[in-house]
């Protein structure tokens, strides 16, 4: 099977957890930065899970009245044949349904996450080398600034400016990918005086970027 990596818009979209330990843990954490309303079922929970903000927590036996309105489900309880309960009602009802350590029972799965800023990355090898996805994972964050939503911010709030300073679209594709390369090598966004100096270099004729 192919996994394509869609990129959903999570904000105040329900989800529904059903577990509270550490996979279920996992999860939220990786969820949470995307502002999905989460609720979380399961007769009990690592102190861990209820300290996180925001969760509605349910300490009780999963039914399945608690899918109805649900975006999204995740399984990640202990007992497989719950689990697997919990993925055929979701089919069913043609609800996204995550089921941990058992690829044939999702029908979305969870890729292994870099997140900086408004960067997300997801790396997935289709369950056949999780070790492989992980190392991945460890050399992205390696090569990715701590500051790298830093970056980005100064480059969208710049982008408009560079878009009304120069109508040529190639033109303007080099000075993008100049910025770019500029805040890499300082690891940071910009000065003024040194986005002004780039740009008019750029827009006067025949000036190296």
């Amino acid at each position: 099977m192919g996994y394509f990596p869609f990129f959903v818009d999570l904000e105040d979209k329900r989800g529904l957890v059903a577990g509270g330990g550490t996979v279920a843990l996992r999860k939220l954490e990786k969820l949470l930065p995307y502002g999905p309303r989460l609720t979380v079922v399961s007769l009990e929970f690592r102190e861990e899970i209820r300290r996180l903000p925001g969760l509605t927590l349910l300490q009780r036996a999963f039914c399945e009245d608690m899918l109805e309105g649900q975006y999204f489900v995740i399984a990640a309880t202990d007992d497989r044949e719950l689990n697997h309960r919990i993925s055929r009602l979701c089919q069913e009802k043609h609800i996204l349904v995550n089921v941990v350590d058992d690829k044939e029972a999702c029908s979305f799965i969870f890729p292994s996450l870099v997140k900086r800023g408004k960067l997300s990355v997801g790396i997935s090898t289709q369950g056949a080398s999780p070790t492989g996805a992980i190392r991945i994972k460890e050399q992205l964050c390696r090569w990715i600034p701590e500051n790298f939503d830093e970056i980005l911010e100064f480059l969208e709030r710049k982008r408009p400016v560079v878009k009304a300073m120069i109508p040529e679209e190639e033109r303007r594709g080099e000075i993008f990918s100049r910025l770019y390369e500029r805040c890499m090598e300082e690891g940071r966004g910009l000065t003024e005086e040194e986005f002004d100096r780039l740009t008019r270099g750029g827009t006067e004729g025949g000036g190296k970027l």
